[in-house]
C-alpha cells in the first residue's frame, strides 16, 4: 500500500485516467522493489535460435505473402508518436544559447573536440543536401533574411531559429513522421509518406486497399491528417491503391506513476500524483484493438528512399510468407493433437523444440494432459522477427532467456534489462552477434482464426525504471514492459536473419546524409 494510503482525490484522479487503485499500488511496488532483469542463457546465433531463408525458398514465400495480402490479412503498425527532439539535440544546444554565432566559431569549437559543434559544423556544410532545405530557405526569406548571408556572417542562430522554433518550421517539436526525409525529382517526402509507399507494396489487397495504422500524440493527429489529405490522391493514383489509414493515441489508462527520491509517490506542486506516458509497451493496447490478423511492426524513422527500399520490401514479404507458412504448420500440429493421433505427441515435441526453439512444458501425467499442454503452447501469438548483424547500434538483441523454473525462451532483450552487477551477464549481453532493428511480423490470431487477447501474454514484471526529472526535481520513472520486449514475452518467437541494408534508421539529422536517404546521382 502507499504510505498513508490513497486519498479520495488520488482515487478520483486515477479513475479519470481509467487506472484502478490496485494497479497504482502494483506500480509503486514495482518501483520500490528490486530492478527487473532478464536471466540471459546465451545469445541467439545462426543455427542456434536464428534462422536463414534459403534462396530456393524465396519464390514460394513471396507467393504466400501475396496470397495473404490479397486476402486482406496484412497491415502495417507504426509507432509514430515520437518527436524529432533527439534528432536535433546537438543543434538545440546552440539554439538555446540564442546568441549570435558564426561558422568560424562553430568550426573552432569543433576542432577543439566539441562533439555538438562537430555535428553542427557538418550540418551547416551539408545543409543543401537535406530534403527540408528549400522550406528552410523560404522560411528565412519570409523573414527578410538570406540564408547565405546569415551563414557568411554571425547568423547561425537565426538559421537554427527558423528550423527549430515554433514560429518557424518547429522541427524541434515536430513529430518525426512529419519531418521531410527524402527529395525526389518532383517531390519531397516525409517519413510518414514513405510508410504509405511501403504499405502499398506490403499490404495491398485484391481490390487495392492498403491498411496502415499509426499511433500518434493526441495533439498531433490533426497534422498527420492534414498531410494525408494533401498527398493521398497523388500516391493513390501512382500506385492504383486506396489507403485505409488509421490513427490512434496512447491510452491514458496505460500511464504510470513515479517515485520521488525518498521513495514516495511523486506529486506535483499542487499535490496531485504525477502520471507519465508508460513507454512504447503501452501501445500493446492499441495493437490489441486493431482487429487484425497479420501485423508488420516497424519504427517511423526506419525508411529508405523508394529506389533503395526494394530489397527491404522483398524481405518484409519474405517474413510475412515465413510467418504464414509457420502458422500452417502450427495448425496442422494442433489438429493432430486434438484428434488424438497416437503418434503425434513425439512429433509435436520435436516441432516445439526445433521449429519454435522452446523447452517443452512441465512433464504431464501422460497422454491427453500432455497433448492439452502442447496445444496451449502452440496457441499463442506468433512473431517472426527480422534481425541484422550486430554493428554496434544501441538497442535490443536476440537471446535465449531462462524463465522461472529453468525453462528457456527466445526474447529480445535491451541493455536496461541486464543485471549490470553481474560480469557474467554483461559478458553474455556483449557477445550478441545480431541486433533487433524492429522489423517484426506478428500473427495475432490462433489456428481457428480467433483473435487472441494479447494482454494475456505479457510478462507484467518486465518493466523499465529510470531516473528522470520534472520541474527541476528528480523522479524514478516506470515504463511498461516494452512492446517487443516484455509485452511479447510469452509469444512464440522465431528470429530470421535479414540483410543489414534493410535497416536505415534516422536517429540524428546527420543520418539523413547517408546514401539510403539521399537522391540518386544524376
Amino acid at each position: 500500500m502507499f504510505d498513508g494510503g490513497l486519498s479520495e482525490q488520488d482515487r478520483i484522479q486515477l479513475s479519470l485516467r481509467g487506472i484502478s487503485p490496485e494497479e497504482a499500488e502494483r506500480q509503486i511496488a514495482l518501483l520500490r522493489g528490486p530492478k527487473a532483469t532478464r536471466d540471459l542463457a546465451r545469445p541467439c546465433t545462426l543455427g542456434d535460435g536464428i534462422l536463414t531463408i534459403p534462396d530456393a525458398e524465396m519464390p514460394e514465400l513471396v507467393h504466400v505473402h501475396q496470397d495473404a495480402a490479397r486476402a486482406g490479412r496484412v497491415m502495417k503498425f507504426v509507432p509514430a508518436s515520437g518527436a524529432a527532439t533527439r534528432m536535433f539535440r546537438d543543434l538545440m544546444l546552440f539554439r538555446e544559447a540564442n546568441a549570435p554565432l558564426s561558422r568560424q566559431e562553430v568550426d573552432s569549437r569543433a576542432q577543439q573536440g566539441d562533439a555538438a559543434a562537430t555535428a553542427l559544423a557538418r550540418f551547416l556544410e551539408e545543409i543543401r543536401r537535406f530534403a527540408f532545405f528549400d522550406e528552410l530557405a523560404r522560411t528565412l526569406s519570409r523573414r527578410g533574411r538570406d540564408l547565405d548571408r546569415l551563414l557568411a556572417g554571425a547568423g547561425v542562430h537565426e538559421v537554427l531559429a527558423a528550423l527549430l522554433d515554433p514560429d518557424g518550421m518547429d522541427y524541434a517539436r515536430m513529430p518525426k513522421g512529419l519531418v521531410k526525409f527524402h527529395r525526389y525529382k518532383s517531390e519531397v517526402r516525409t517519413a510518414f509518406e514513405e510508410h504509405l509507399v511501403e504499405a502499398a507494396a506490403l499490404t495491398r489487397t485484391a481490390d487495392g486497399k492498403c491498411r496502415i495504422h499509426l499511433t500518434v500524440l493526441p495533439e498531433e493527429s490533426a497534422r498527420f491528417e492534414s498531410l494525408l489529405e494533401r498527398v493521398r490522391s497523388r500516391h493513390e493514383r501512382k500506385r492504383k491503391s486506396k489507403f485505409a489509414v488509421e490513427l490512434s493515441v496512447q491510452k491514458p489508462s496505460t500511464d504510470t506513476l513515479a517515485l520521488d527520491p525518498e521513495g514516495n509517490p511523486f506529486r506535483d506542486a499542487d499535490g496531485n500524483l504525477l502520471l507519465r506516458p508508460g513507454g512504447h509497451g503501452s501501445l500493446l493496447e492499441n495493437l490489441n484493438q486493431l482487429g487484425a490478423d497479420i501485423v508488420h511492426v516497424k519504427n517511423i524513422d526506419n525508411v529508405a528512399k523508394e529506389d533503395l527500399a526494394v530489397r527491404g520490401i522483398l524481405w518484409k514479404r519474405l517474413l510475412v510468407g515465413f510467418l504464414v507458412r509457420l502458422q500452417r504448420e502450427i495448425a496442422e500440429q494442433v489438429r493432430r493433437l486434438e484428434h488424438g493421433d497416437p503418434t503425434q505427441l513425439e512429433r509435436a515435441r520435436e516441432f516445439v523444440r526445433h521449429r519454435l526453439f522452446l523447452d517443452l512444458p512441465e512433464p504431464a501425467s501422460a497422454g491427453e494432459d500432455e497433448a492439452r499442454a502442447l496445444v496451449s503452447l502452440l496457441r499463442r501469438p506468433l512473431r517472426v522477427c527480422g534481425v541484422v548483424r550486430n554493428t554496434g547500434e544501441p538497442g535490443g538483441a536476440p537471446f535465449r532467456v531462462r524463465e522461472a523454473g529453468g525453462r528457456q525462451s527466445l526474447q529480445i532483450v535491451e541493455g536496461a534489462e541486464v543485471d549490470r552487477g553481474s560480469a557474467q551477464q554483461e559478458g553474455v549481453f556483449a557477445s550478441s552477434t545480431h541486433f533487433n532493428p524492429v522489423d517484426l511480423v506478428c500473427g495475432v490470431r490462433d489456428d481457428t482464426g480467433r483473435a487472441l487477447d494479447l494482454r494475456e501474454f505479457v510478462d507484467p514484471g518486465a518493466v523499465f525504471r529510470s531516473w528522470k526529472s520534472f520541474a527541476g526535481r528528480e523522479l524514478l520513472a516506470l515504463e511498461r514492459p516494452g512492446l517487443w520486449n516484455g509485452a511479447m514475452s510469452r509469444w512464440n518467437t522465431v528470429f530470421v536473419e535479414i540483410p543489414i541494408e534493410t535497416f536505415t534508421p534516422v536517429k540524428t539529422v546527420l543520418d539523413l546524409l547517408r546514401e539510403e536517404h539521399q537522391p540518386a546521382l544524376e
